[in-house]
């Protein structure tokens, strides 16, 4: 159980048997009566986002979570299949389900997925992954007009923007969490 004065933006809560995720807070103390938190949360199943408030002396069971490592096998249509990395088992997400990770996601990386009471929530992706550049113009010397950056297409599909210097064939590692250009690998 947690109380809703130690909720703070990233812990996860159950309100009414579904999982949120704190994004936003504020304490408030009024002139009269108690103390309380104005929240927003983020429902981990939709992507709704609410805005509740909870008495400072509230308690709130924590979110029922569990984290499962996985291994990215391929991609049929919309389903991304992957494999359990203890019991081998093998089993799929929809496309949708994915949110962000299926513009990182390669064949062979493992991934974690959260999942609350047996039901896949999210695909957890490292910070950090190294992808070759599949396409990309060549960078003509003195062409800063751009701001010194173009785009390029990764092996996974996703476009983002490096230095002029980059080619095709290059390795690059990526943050995944805002899809930005890190450095040559």
């Amino acid at each position: 159980m947690i109380f809703a004065g130690n909720l703070r933006p990233g812990v996860k809560v159950e309100v009414d048997g579904v999982p949120f995720v704190v994004t936003d807070y504020q304490w408030v103390k009024p002139g009269k009566g108690g103390a309380f938190m104005r929240t927003k949360l983020k429902n981990m199943r939709t992507g709704a986002t609410i805005e509740r408030t909870f008495r400072t002396e509230e308690k709130l069971p924590s979110a029922e979570l569990e984290e499962k490592r996985v291994q990215f096998l391929y991609q049929s249509g919309d389903e991304f299949h992957f494999m359990d990395t203890e019991s081998y088992e093998q089993f799929f997400l929809p496309e949708d389900q994915l949110g962000g990770a299926r513009e990182y996601l390669k064949e062979e990386m493992v991934v974690t997925i959260v999942s609350h009471r047996g039901s896949p929530l999210a695909v957890e992706m490292p910070t950090f992954v190294e992808l070759a550049v599949a396409e990309t113009d060549p960078g003509v010397r003195g062409d800063t007009a751009s701001g010194g950056s173009k785009p390029a297409t990764l092996e996974t599909g996703t476009v983002i923007q490096v230095p002029l210097f980059i080619n095709v064939g290059d390795r690059l590692r990526v943050d995944t969490r805002s899809g930005i250009y890190i450095e040559r690998v």
